[in-house]
C-alpha cells in the first residue's frame, strides 16, 4: 500500500516537506500521483484541490499536516466513513503561545503606540501597567488555546478562557482588557466577531485575531476601533489572503498586520507527528486528534 500526498504546495515547500516525510516514513512508499488508486491506503493533506480524494476505495485515514480543517471540511467529495486527523504539533503550540505572549505584552506596555510615536518623531513616556493588572480572555481552549493560556499565567497576566461549549460570553468579553482569539472555524463562528459582540467589550479594550479570518465581520471591526469602543487590533488572519493591498487595514494606526505567520507548521516537528500518526494505524492502536466533523474540529 501506498500513501498519497495531496497539498496544494508550490516546488518550494514541496522541498521541505518532502525530505521531512520521507526521513519519518522509512519503508513507506509516497506518491504525488493517483494513478494507482487501489494501492492507496493513507492521505496526508494540506488544502489539497476538491476532489483529491476521490474514488480511493482502501483509504483508511486522511491525515491533515494543518491544525485547521475547515477548508477540507468544505470539500463535499472527502470521504465520509474515513477518519481525519488534525496536525496537533507541540511545536505549533509553543510557537502559538509565543505569539499570543508577545501580543498580550505590547498591548498591555503600549509598544504598538511607541512604534506610532517613534514614526511620529514623538518622544513623551506613559504609565505603566503591570501584568497582574491586565486580564487577557483567552477565547477557544483546544491545544493551542490552552498553551496560550499558560504561557500567559506564567507571565503573570490574569487569564480567563472560554470555549464554545462554555455557554454565555459577555460577562469574559466585558471583563478583559486584552481578547485573544483562537476559536476554530465552525458555522457557529463565522461571523462571530460583529459590532454586537464588540459592543461587548470594555471600551478600550483590544482584540487579538489569532485564529481564522472568517470570524470577523472586517467592516465592524473597523467602526469600533474609529469610534473608540477598542483600542488596538493584532490580526494574523483575514477574510482574504494575502490581505488585499487596498485594504484599510494596513494603514489604519491602530491595526497591526501579520502575514499569518502567528504558528507555521515546521517540516520537522509535523512530520514526526504523522509519522506517529501512521504508526498507529498501521499497528491497530487508537488514532489520537481525530476530527469530529459536526463540531468542524
Amino acid at each position: 500500500m501506498s500513501i498519497l500526498l495531496a497539498a496544494d504546495f508550490d516546488a518550494v515547500e514541496w522541498a521541505a516537506w518532502l525530505p521531512a516525510l520521507q526521513a519519518a516514513l522509512p519503508g513507506e512508499t509516497l506518491t504525488l500521483a493517483v494513478d494507482r488508486r487501489d494501492d492507496i491506503d493513507i492521505a496526508i493533506v494540506a488544502n489539497p484541490p476538491a476532489g483529491s480524494l476521490q474514488g480511493l476505495p482502501h483509504l483508511k485515514l486522511v491525515q491533515s499536516l494543518w491544525a485547521g480543517v475547515d477548508r477540507l471540511l468544505r470539500d463535499p467529495t472527502l470521504p465520509a466513513g474515513v477518519p481525519l486527523a488534525r496536525m496537533v504539533d507541540p511545536a505549533m503550540n509553543a510557537a502559538m503561545a509565543e505569539t499570543a505572549l508577545w501580543a498580550a505584552l505590547a498591548l498591555q506596555r503600549g509598544f504598538f503606540g511607541y512604534a506610532a510615536q517613534q514614526r511620529a518623531g514623538v518622544w513623551r513616556q506613559h504609565g505603566q501597567r503591570r501584568a497582574d493588572e491586565t486580564r487577557v480572555a483567552v477565547l477557544g481552549l483546544g491545544q493551542m488555546g490552552q498553551a496560550a493560556a499558560a504561557r500567559l499565567a506564567q507571565q503573570g497576566f490574569a487569564v480567563s478562557g472560554w470555549s464554545t461549549r462554555h455557554g454565555a460570553i459577555d460577562g469574559v468579553l466585558g471583563d478583559a482588557d486584552i481578547v485573544i482569539s483562537l476559536l476554530p472555524l465552525t458555522p457557529a463562528t463565522t461571523g462571530f466577531f460583529d459590532r454586537a459582540r464588540f459592543a461587548q467589550m470594555r471600551r478600550g479594550a483590544s482584540f487579538v485575531n489569532l485564529a481564522r479570518g472568517a470570524q470577523v465581520v472586517e467592516a465592524d471591526l473597523l467602526a469600533v476601533l474609529d469610534n473608540g469602543q477598542l483600542s488596538h487590533a493584532v490580526l494574523d488572519v483575514f477574510a482574504t489572503e494575502p490581505l488585499p493591498a487596498e485594504h484599510p487595514f494596513w494603514r489604519h494606526p491602530l491595526v497591526t498586520v501579520l502575514p499569518h505567520v502567528a504558528a507555521q507548521t515546521d517540516p520537522r516537528s509535523a512530520a514526526q507527528v504523522v509519522a506517529a500518526s501512521i504508526r498507529a494505524l498501521r499497528a491497530g492502536q487508537p488514532l489520537q486528534h481525530l476530527v469530529d466533523r459536526q463540531r468542524g474540529y
